[in-house]
């Protein structure tokens, strides 16, 4: 089938890399046979042992369950089938059967991918339910491309597209990231193992990995080199959590073929040369070095993680958490020049999450915690459209601009794939542990089960400041809590069982509650909140308006409106950059603010959760994940 120019412009524009679930210190460690070798400080939970409470964590979850159950498993592999010749006579339905369009379409390079990433939205989601909906349907999916893998028969390849596209990418020929899909079915085939216990799913990954060994092997470091020059996502960090789990050597082989030195390499010296980089080309490589790290103990993969997380949050992030224009890094620290429609892609939100993650495992530092906990609850809890459960693309930082949402069967682009698993996997970052207890790292109402301890949190936070932590069982094995002071929060009140509990704490830092906890202890702990700026390190006149970690974004009405689904008909559009929000010429983001003293000028509407009025009451200021179907301002223009 001949490509559209429809797709030819998004293989211009929409090389995007995300990547599905790492494996954290902590997790799966009966599955590996290739331990860490290095020390850490927290361990992950299994994602089995959280259960989501009602929140808006929760809503956002049960959304994506309906999204993801309702789309049909031969859809999901028609192109997979399609790719090897695998329909049989008993398939049926095949004229009649829905082909999925956008990204998944059989004239685009990347179809496929989706599938792997919903095999591990669908893994996360039955570790996070129990629900054996999600098992059985993967279950489903897994035999599907185990039957396509052996009608191919090409030593173990398995994929929705043929291999010339990776032959041209080892050509340096033209092609749209062939392994960038091919890691989200990786990576899938290992969650599902992981996860819902699925054999077949490593079996068919065992042989996938045979391939691109004998693939790769025989190429010369030049023919490699040339190779990497295409994107392909995570193949390190697949190949290395491969290797932890089957101790093959081979596969720690393929993991390090993916080193990828023209991108690594500078930020081995502490280099910040990312401006002009695709942004999210460049984080899935770090989190596979984070990975080769925990495995080989080289500081060397130690030092390139901490140096671009380091980098990326404090000199080329918004406040929201998000990064890159148009997809892209800029020069560090020029934050007031790129207030554009295409900020924020949400699969860097995603994936530089998973970096974080690893690196709090390292050194439990309050910091990674903090930076966590902003990017999630300001960009990912509203990447999700709460009327239709679709996915943003973009959080775009254009004043007056809005959130741009998927279609159920039309675009599947690669943030509606990290999407599915976004939404999936609420619960993994809540608590960490130790050997002798638990980090409380987030504020979401939630149950924890670990041996014989469970611990229970309500919250309604952000709108009110305080968090409720309940002992409803203990064996006694865990006796201490540390809880988190974030950088934002002043000084904290704790009470135990209705008395105030004197605690020495200080910002982005653990205070300790340790004790014999019995069942029936209740924590309080409230954390101040307070309105300030988070200016821009280049113009000191130009903010966004904060409460706590949240960004409050200003409402600005739908005036020229039209419409947040813009892309569901290719012939209504040339080209995904120069969409027109269609801004009013009259919408400004000025904004008189007395600076000293914030609360002179924005007041709490009472009993409206976190909505904030001008003194004037002409301007309305409301969370940004909770602003949809409307436009907004996130930075402001101070300047009198």
């Amino acid at each position: 089938m001949k490509r559209s120019a429809f797709y030819l412009l998004f293989s211009l524009f929409f090389t995007t890399i995300s990547l599905a679930q790492s494996v954290y210190p902590g997790q799966f460690d009966e599955k590996m046979n290739r331990p860490n070798k290095i020390a850490f400080k927290a361990f992950a939970f299994p994602m089995q042992q959280i259960r989501l409470l009602d929140s808006p964590f929760r809503d956002n979850m049960q959304r994506e369950s309906a999204w993801i159950l309702q789309i049909d498993t031969k859809s999901l592999l028609h192109s997979f089938r399609n790719n090897a010749g695998a329909f049989s006579e008993n398939e049926g339905g095949y004229f009649t059967m829905k082909k999925l369009g956008g990204w998944e379409s059989l004239d685009c390079d990347l179809r496929g991918h989706t599938t792997g990433h919903i095999l591990s939205g669908l893994a996360m989601l039955y570790a996070q339910t129990g629900d054996d909906r999600y098992r059985l349907k993967t279950d489903s999916l897994v035999q599907g491309l185990a039957e396509v893998q052996k009608v191919l028969g090409q030593q173990g390849y398995i994929s929705a597209f043929p291999q010339n596209l990776i032959d041209r990418a080892i050509e340096g020929k033209r092609v749209w990231a062939p392994w960038y899909t091919l890691h989200k079915i990786y990576s899938g085939l290992i969650d599902q193992y992981l996860y819902c216990n699925n054999q077949t799913a490593l079996d068919i990954l065992n042989q996938a990995a045979a391939w691109a060994y004998a693939k790769l092997t025989p190429l010369s470091a030049e023919k490699q080199a040339v190779m990497l020059r295409n994107e392909f996502g995570g193949m390190n960090d697949v190949f290395y959590n491969l290797y932890a789990i089957t101790g093959n050597p081979e596969h720690l082989k393929l993991a390090e073929i993916f080193f990828h030195h023209a991108s690594l390499d500078p930020l081995k010296e502490d280099k910040d040369e990312l401006d002009k980089k695709h942004a999210n080309t460049f984080i899935p490589k770090i989190i596979g070095e984070a990975r080769a790290y925990e495995l080989d103990g080289d500081a060397i993969h130690r030092g390139i993680a901490e140096f671009y997380w380091n980098t990326v949050v404090h000199h080329h992030s918004f406040a929201t958490g998000s990064n890159s224009d148009k997809e892209k890094f800029f020069e560090p620290d020029h934050i007031s020049e790129h207030l554009s429609g295409y900020t924020g892609e949400s699969c860097n939100v995603y994936n530089l999450l998973k970096l974080t993650r690893h690196l709090f495992c390292w050194e439990a530092k309050a910091e990674y915690a903090d930076f966590y906990e902003r990017a999630l609850f300001n960009h990912i809890l509203g990447q999700q459209d709460p009327a239709t459960g679709m996915i943003s693309y973009f959080l775009p930082m254009l004043p007056g601009a809005h959130k741009v949402y998927s279609t159920p069967e039309n675009s599947f682009w690669c943030c509606v794939g990290t999407g599915f698993e976004n939404q999936a996997k609420y619960g993994e970052a809540i608590y960490y542990h130790d050997e002798k207890g638990v980090f409380v790292n987030l504020f979401i109402p939630s149950v924890l089960t670990w041996k014989g301890f469970k611990l229970k949190q309500e919250t309604k936070f952000p709108d009110a400041e305080t968090t409720t932590l309940t002992i409803e069982a203990t064996d006694g094995s865990v006796r201490s809590l540390y809880l988190r002071h974030p950088d934002w929060s002043g000084a904290i009140t704790v009470m135990i069982n209705g008395k105030k509990t004197s605690v020495k704490s200080s910002k982005s830092a653990y205070f300790t509650l340790t004790r014999n906890w019995k069942a029936g202890d209740r924590i309080e702990v409230t954390y101040p909140m307070k309105l300030w700026l988070s200016t821009t390190t280049d113009n000191p006149d130009v903010a966004a308006v904060m409460y706590g970690p949240i960004v409050l974004a200003g409402r600005m009405g739908t005036e020229g409106f039209t419409g947040t689904e813009p892309y569901s008909d290719p012939s209504k559009y040339n080209d995904y950059y120069t969409y027109d929000y269609h801004v009013p010429a009259s919408l400004s983001n000025r904004l008189s603010l007395d600076r000293s003293k914030l609360e002179n000028s924005l007041q709490r509407v009472p009993g409206e959760g976190l909505k904030f009025k001008t003194k004037d009451g002409g301007l309305l200021l409301e969370p940004i994940s909770r602003i949809h179907r409307e436009r907004y301002v996130i930075y402001w223009n101070l300047k009198e």
